[in-house]
């Protein structure tokens, strides 16, 4: 794992700090579709993604979501950390958007890291940094976007995410991510093909202008 741990975080951590990292982590793999945090629990360890993608969604009191960010490899989630070092429960839902590996950490070693390791400390502020604009983003998103635009950045978005300009999910699955309803996003998606935009097909929809 160390090798695995040095390829993906060695421009960012010194080697004394991986080599703990190797000795309490835990290797992980998720297959697409699984769930790795579901809101209302408690969070034991923080996820390090190494490879594939993580989508972390919100859920209002209806049960509908709303997707907030993914993480890539290199990554962390800020609410991950903040349940961690408030030892509160998860107010967010993380789910495999793509087969992943991780490496969880044991909650015990985040603040004895912040203090050791300037560079965890880095990661840790960057991580929240990079995580609160993505939120911004998905804020101003909603409140400043028509829902045709805010589908489009979400199809380019799933398709830099899977490295595939064809998209797998239902329409259904496509509403629930952006809050709203199937019919809405099935009449937006004929727009988008009508403009040139996209493909859709039985199973699947392709991505042309990009």
């Amino acid at each position: 794992m160390l090798e695995i741990l040095r390829e993906s975080f060695g421009h960012l951590f010194e080697d004394e700090l991986l080599q703990e990292i190797d000795k309490v982590g835990t290797f992980k793999e998720i297959n697409e579709g699984d769930q790795l945090i579901e809101i209302g629990t408690y969070v034991k360890s923080m996820p390090l993604l190494i490879s594939g993608a993580i989508k972390v969604l919100r859920e209002d009191e209806d049960g509908d979501e709303l997707l907030l960010y993914f993480l890539e490899r290199g990554h962390t989630c800020a609410m991950t950390l903040s349940c961690c070092l408030g030892q509160t429960k998860s107010e967010i839902r993380a789910i495999a958007e793509t087969q992943a590996q991780l490496i969880m950490i044991p909650i015990q070693k985040m603040e004895e890291w912040t203090s050791k390791y300037k560079s965890w400390r880095n990661f840790v502020f960057n991580s929240y940094h990079q995580r609160l604009n993505e939120m911004l983003e998905t804020i101003d998103d909603i409140a400043f976007k028509k829902m045709d635009e805010r589908l489009l950045k979400y199809l380019k978005e799933k398709a830099r995410i899977t490295n595939d300009q064809i998209i797998y999910n239902t329409h259904q699955e496509i509403a629930y991510d952006l809050h709203t309803s199937r019919v809405v996003i099935s009449r937006l998606l004929k727009s988008l093909e009508n403009l040139g935009k996209i493909e859709l097909q039985r199973n699947h929809i392709k991505l042309i202008d990009v």
